[in-house]
C-alpha cells in the first residue's frame, strides 16, 4: 500500500506543478496581451497606420517663360500618354505579347522597347512605367478601342513643354529631358517617372527657378503598396514665371531675316543697360522635337549637318573678328600716344623683313589717318600702329572691351574666344612671339577670335561712353534657397577711356555707313534720326598665296562654300544718341559690306522702330493700371 500511496503523492504534486506552470504562462500572456493592447496601443496603431496610408509625390507645373512684352515662350499643354502596369499584364511573356500588340497600334522603335523593358525589370511590378507620351488624338482613338485586347494599358492625361516660336527661340530657350543618373542630387522631385529638366539654354540656367516645389497625394495602400484609393490631394508650387528682355516681335524678324542664310549669328543689345534684345543663330532646330522625345534619324540628322543647327553660334562660335577688331586696336593706338592725324602711306602693302603684308585694296588707299584708315579699312595704317605699340597692349584693351572672357550671359555653351599676348604663346604653345604675328594681330587676323556676343558687348562700351555694360537675359537674379526673385544691379563701371578717344571711334564708325567714301556706304540708314554708324570685317578661312594674288583672288561663287571668308558687321544707332547695337556674322559669306551690313541696317531700324512701339505699349499699359 505504501508504494501506492507514494506514487499518487508524486503524481498529484506533478499536476499540481503543471497546472500551475500553464497558469502562470497564461497570465503571462494575459499581461504581455493588456500591455500590448491597452498600454501599447496607441504606439502599435500609428504603426498600422504608417502601413495602410502613404505619401507620394506629385511633380509641379515647369514654370512660364515669356519675353519683355509678357508674350509666352515656354509653356506647359497636356498630352496624352501611354502607361503599362505589369502587374495587370500579369506575367513577363504577357507583357512582351501586350508590346507586340501595341507596335501595331502605335509606331513604337527599338530602342524604345528596350527603355520600357529596362524599367519594368527595374521597378516593382504595380508600377505604371510610361510607354509614350504625347500621343494624337488618333492614337487615343485607336487604342482606346483595342483596351480589352491591351492589359495593363491605360491612357492618361499629363503635362509636356511646349515652344510656340521653336526654332526662332531654340538656342536661348533651349528644351527640357529625362533625368539621367549623373543628374540625381538627392532632390525627390528627381526620380519621378517622366520629370524634366532643363538641359539647355534658359531652360538649363534657372532650372531651380523654373522647377516649383512639389505637392504630394495621401492614399490609401494595401500590404504589398498597392494603391486602394487616395485620401487627400496638396498640389504643388508651381515654378517662377521668367520674364526675359528678349522683345519677340524682334527676335522673329531677325529670325526670318537671316532664314535663308546657310550659317549666320546675329546679337542685338541696349548699349546702355545690357539687355539683349534678339539673340539669333542659324540653322536652328525644334526644341519641341526634345520635350516630345526626339527620334534616332532625326538626332543624326542634327549632329551631321554640315551647318551645326545645335551649336548658339552667337555665344559658342569663336571666329577672327577681322577689321571689327580695329576699334579695338585705335582705342589702344590713341592711349599710347599715337595721335588721330597720324597719317601712314598705303601702297596696298607693308613690307616687313622678307614677309610682305597685303592690304584688302590692291592699289593701296595713298595716306590715311584714323578716321581715314578706319572709313576705308586700312589695313596698312593698323599693320603700322599695331607694330609701333605691340600686341601686348592691344590684348589689354581688347580685354577691357570685353574680349578674352565669357560676357555673363549665363547661357550655358559660351565660349571665351582668344586675345594672344606674347605670355600666352609662351605659356601655350611654348614659342616665342613674332613681329609679323603682331601686325596680323592688328587687323583681327591670326590667333585672335571672338565671339558675335563678345563684338556686340565691344560696340556697345565703345558708344556708351566707356561703361562696363554687360550682357542679360533676364532681369530678375533668383536667390539660391528662397529662388525669391530680385531685379538685378545695371549699374557698370567706368572703363577709364577718355571720352575724347571714344568719340573718334564713334565718328569714325558714323563715316564708314555715312560717308561717300566708307565701306558700308551702300546700307546707310536714310531715314532721319535713326542712322546708323558701324565698321564691316572680313575674315579670312584660309591663306592666300602669292600665286592666287598674282592670279587674281578667286571670290564668291568661285570657290567652295567653306574656302570663302566670313562676314562680319558691327553696329551702333542712333548715331546722334546711340542706344542700340547689333553685331552680324554670316559664316563664309565673302564681304562683310556685301553680306552682313546690309542684316545690320534691316535689323536696326527694325529694333528702333519696335522697342518704340513696345514702350509705348508699356507706357499706356501703366497708365491704364494706375487708373
Amino acid at each position: 500500500m505504501k508504494p501506492e500511496k507514494d506514487r499518487a503523492k508524486l503524481f498529484n504534486r506533478r499536476a499540481a506543478f503543471l497546472i500551475g506552470g500553464k497558469l502562470a504562462l497564461l497570465s503571462g500572456l494575459a499581461g504581455r496581451m493588456y500591455y500590448l493592447q491597452v498600454v501599447e496601443s496607441e504606439r502599435y496603431k500609428l504603426m498600422a497606420e504608417d502601413n495602410r496610408v502613404n505619401f507620394r509625390l506629385l511633380p509641379p507645373l515647369r514654370g512660364f517663360i515669356v519675353d519683355r512684352s509678357g508674350d509666352y515662350l515656354a509653356i506647359n499643354i497636356k498630352n496624352y500618354q501611354i502607361i503599362l502596369v505589369p502587374e495587370q499584364a500579369n506575367n513577363e511573356s504577357t507583357v512582351n505579347d501586350v508590346l507586340s500588340k501595341l507596335i501595331q497600334l502605335i509606331d513604337l522603335e527599338d530602342h524604345e522597347i528596350r527603355r520600357i523593358l529596362k524599367e519594368i525589370s527595374r521597378r516593382r511590378a504595380f508600377v505604371p512605367v510610361t510607354v509614350r507620351q504625347n500621343l494624337s488624338w488618333e492614337d487615343v482613338s485607336r487604342l482606346v478601342v483595342n483596351t480589352p485586347d491591351l492589359p495593363g494599358v491605360h491612357v492618361e492625361v499629363g503635362q509636356t513643354r511646349h515652344y510656340p516660336y521653336a526654332e526662332t527661340m531654340a538656342h536661348v530657350l533651349g528644351y527640357v529631358g529625362a533625368v539621367t543618373e549623373k543628374e540625381l542630387t538627392g532632390d525627390p522631385l528627381l526620380e519621378l517617372p517622366g520629370f524634366k529638366i532643363g538641359k539647355r539654354g534658359i531652360e538649363k540656367v534657372q532650372d531651380l527657378a523654373l522647377r516649383g516645389t512639389g505637392g504630394n497625394s495621401k492614399v490609401e495602400v494595401n500590404a504589398l503598396g498597392r494603391v486602394i484609393k487616395e485620401l487627400e490631394r496638396v498640389e504643388g508650387l508651381p515654378g517662377h514665371e521668367l520674364k526675359l528682355t528678349l522683345l519677340m516681335r524682334l527676335q522673329d524678324y531677325v529670325g526670318q531675316r537671316v532664314e535663308n542664310e546657310k550659317a549666320a549669328a546675329v546679337v542685338v543689345m541696349d548699349a546702355h543697360n545690357g539687355d539683349v534684345l534678339s539673340l539669333v543663330s542659324t540653322p536652328s532646330f525644334d526644341p519641341n522635337a526634345f520635350s516630345e522625345g526626339l527620334k534616332t534619324d532625326e538626332w543624326n540628322d542634327l549632329i551631321n549637318n554640315p551647318y551645326k543647327p545645335l551649336t548658339n553660334k552667337a555665344i559658342a562660335g569663336q571666329y577672327a573678328p577681322g577689321s571689327t577688331f580695329k576699334i579695338v586696336v585705335a582705342l589702344a593706338a590713341l592711349k599710347h600716344g599715337i595721335s588721330p592725324d597720324y597719317k601712314v602711306f598705303c601702297p596696298g602693302h607693308m613690307d616687313v623683313g622678307d614677309r610682305r603684308f597685303h592690304c584688302w585694296k590692291k592699289h593701296g588707299h595713298g595716306l590715311v589717318n584714323l578716321t581715314d584708315a578706319m572709313r576705308g579699312s586700312c589695313d596698312v595704317w593698323f599693320y603700322d600702329v599695331a607694330r609701333k605699340i605691340g600686341v601686348d597692349n592691344i590684348a589689354e584693351m581688347a580685354f577691357k572691351l570685353g574680349f578674352g572672357e565669357r560676357s555673363g550671359l549665363g547661357l550655358d555653351g559660351e565660349r571665351k574666344g582668344l586675345v594672344p599676348t606674347k605670355s600666352w604663346k609662351k605659356r601655350a604653345l611654348k614659342q616665342s612671339w613674332h613681329l609679323g604675328e603682331t601686325l596680323i594681330a592688328g587687323i583681327g587676323q591670326g590667333y585672335v577670335l571672338a565671339t558675335p556676343m563678345q563684338l556686340a558687348v565691344m560696340t556697345a562700351r565703345v558708344v556708351n561712353g566707356g561703361k562696363a555694360v554687360a550682357p542679360r537675359l533676364t532681369r530678375q537674379m533668383f536667390d539660391a534657397e528662397s529662388l525669391t526673385g530680385v531685379e538685378a544691379d545695371v549699374s557698370f563701371e567706368n572703363l577709364d577711356i577718355p571720352e575724347a578717344h571714344l568719340k573718334i571711334i564713334r565718328d569714325s564708325m558714323d563715316e564708314v555707313v555715312n560717308h561717300p567714301e566708307g565701306t558700308a556706304r551702300g546700307s546707310k540708314i536714310t531715314i532721319a534720326g535713326r542712322e546708323m554708324g558701324g565698321k564691316t570685317g572680313t575674315s579670312q578661312v584660309r591663306r592666300i598665296s602669292e600665286a592666287e594674288r598674282e592670279a587674281g583672288i578667286r571670290k564668291g561663287e568661285d570657290i567652295e562654300w567653306r574656302l570663302r571668308d566670313h562676314a562680319l558687321f558691327v553696329g551702333y544707332a542712333p548715331v546722334d544718341n546711340p542706344r542700340f547695337v547689333v553685331s552680324v556674322i554670316v559664316e563664309h559669306g565673302g564681304g562683310g559690306s556685301k553680306a552682313a551690313a546690309p542684316i545690320a541696317r534691316d535689323v536696326l531700324l527694325k529694333a528702333q522702330e519696335l522697342m518704340a512701339e513696345s514702350e509705348a505699349e508699356a507706357q499706356a499699359a501703366a497708365e491704364i493700371k494706375e487708373i
